[in-house]
């Protein structure tokens, strides 16, 4: 791998290791682009806490310290600094003012969840109805990518969905044809393959090689050892890039948010 845009810290709570301790694994690994993506905070109303993101009061130590990371290392490697961002509705708009004076360089769709967190959590494993759930799901990741402000969208697949192949096809394909309209790649992430979870999908990736999105590897790194996949990325040439002929990146040209 080349570049790689998709890296948690520590404040996520569910992730491990230094800043500078996945700095020095990127380099070893000869990764030339590195990008910390950490789950965004969000300006939730007021007594809702969530316990799997960084906390409004942490993005100043996040970009402090990427920051300086990023002028020590500048010989050696390309820095960046994102966030991994779920596209809430009712907040992204509050989400935007508060990062504005903050040096974040990108964003990626990280949608796990649908509607707004704090009214209620409902995702591909607590959703009632598959079909709707996957509707409303594809619904709300169009709006995120309408924005204009996300790098890719990670792991794509992610919501956990039983319903009938036919109904999976009709929305998947309406999503892979808007992000193509959009020319945002789509992210094969090799984090689930690494730890064997139900995504990267066959039946989603068979789609993305119909429609002929552009894809990228993600690492999606939540420890030291996570920087490098190397075996998970042979996997992946061998399952999905290979024998589907998708359009692999090995960077994207990053643009300053407004």
């Amino acid at each position: 791998m080349k570049a790689s845009y998709h890296n948690h810290t520590w404040r996520c709570n569910h992730a491990a290791g230094t800043e500078r301790e996945y700095i020095e694994k990127a380099i070893e690994g000869g990764i030339k682009v590195f990008g910390f993506s950490d789950h965004t905070p969000q300006i939730f109303p007021e007594g809702y806490v969530s316990n799997f993101r960084m906390q409004p009061d942490q993005i100043d130590g996040y970009c402090d310290t990427i920051t300086a990371l990023k002028k020590e290392y500048a010989s050696d490697i390309e820095i960046h600094i994102g966030l991994e961002v779920e596209y809430y509705p009712l907040l992204f708009d509050k989400l935007n003012e508060f990062l504005a004076d903050y040096p974040i360089e990108y964003y990626l769709l990280g949608q796990h969840l649908i509607f707004n967190e704090y009214e209620t959590i409902r995702d591909g494993f607590r959703f009632p109805d598959s079909r709707s759930g996957l509707v409303q799901y594809v619904d709300q990741c169009i709006e995120a990518l309408n924005t204009g402000r996300f790098l890719y969208f990670a792991h794509p697949d992610v919501f956990r969905t039983n319903c009938d192949d036919k109904t999976y096809y009709t929305e998947m394909k309406r999503l892979c044809e808007h992000a193509k309209s959009l020319s945002i790649p789509l992210e094969i992430n090799l984090l689930g393959i690494a730890t064997d979870r139900y995504y990267p999908a066959a039946r989603f990736w068979n789609i993305v090689s119909e429609v002929g999105n552009d894809t990228i590897f993600g690492v999606d790194a939540h420890a030291t050892e996570d920087v490098t996949r190397e075996e998970a990325v042979e996997k992946a040439m061998k399952q999905f890039i290979e024998p589907l002929h998708l359009n692999l990146l090995d960077t994207i040209n990053i643009p300053q948010l407004s």
